[in-house]
């Protein structure tokens, strides 16, 4: 199953529509989406290399598009919901001091967890959350986002055949790494 879906990516990274795609699930994986656009942007590069700076635009741009999105769902939830339950609770003080923590440090948690493995959702929602100053939020959100993909792009075209054929014989334990890595952000991301 995972030689057929990877055989069918690879496929697809010359369709008109490989693009919108990638767009659709970096946008959604910002705010939502548990799997990273890498799955896609990955193969995409390696069997159309020729195309490989627009990839990483259309990841970056879609994923701070997304980002946006998140920090929206933390702005406009937080405001209706979570502000008088805490209010109610007599812990809005509380909340108060941890939004200026978190607002203090906002920049590198931001571009921290648009590059790492750290799921980049968890800061988006966190930063409209908190109120963090939304030009803040997106100049972090493409200067990390950017560099993060187009750090990859770089290496793809530069190493692509041999990562190609690396990828290829060892499906198996590249997929097992991924999620291995996915689930450590995931468990990173709940002790925080």
């Amino acid at each position: 199953m995972l030689r057929c879906t990877y055989d069918w990516t690879m496929a697809q990274a010359d369709h008109p529509r490989a693009l919108w795609i990638l767009a659709a699930v970096a946008f959604v994986e910002s705010s939502v989406f548990p799997i990273p656009p890498d799955v896609l942007m990955i193969p995409m590069i390696l069997a159309a290399p020729h195309r490989t700076w627009l990839i990483a635009l259309v990841a970056t741009i879609s994923s701070v598009a997304g980002g946006m999105a998140g920090y929206g769902i933390g702005y406009f939830f937080y405001e209706s919901l979570g502000q008088p339950i805490l209010t109610a609770l007599g812990k809005a003080d509380a909340m108060a001091a941890f939004n200026d923590q978190f607002n203090g440090v906002g920049f590198w948690a931001v571009l921290i967890a648009g590059v790492t493995p750290f799921p980049y959702k968890v800061i988006t929602i966190m930063s409209g959350w908190t109120a963090m100053p939304l030009a803040t939020f997106v100049v972090t959100s493409i200067v990390a986002r950017a560099l993060r993909f187009f750090v990859v792009a770089a290496l793809l075209r530069v190493f692509g055949p041999p990562i190609r054929d690396f990828i290829e014989r060892r499906l198996g334990l590249v997929f097992t790494a991924f999620v291995v890595l996915l689930v450590g952000g995931f468990v990173a991301a709940g002790t925080l």
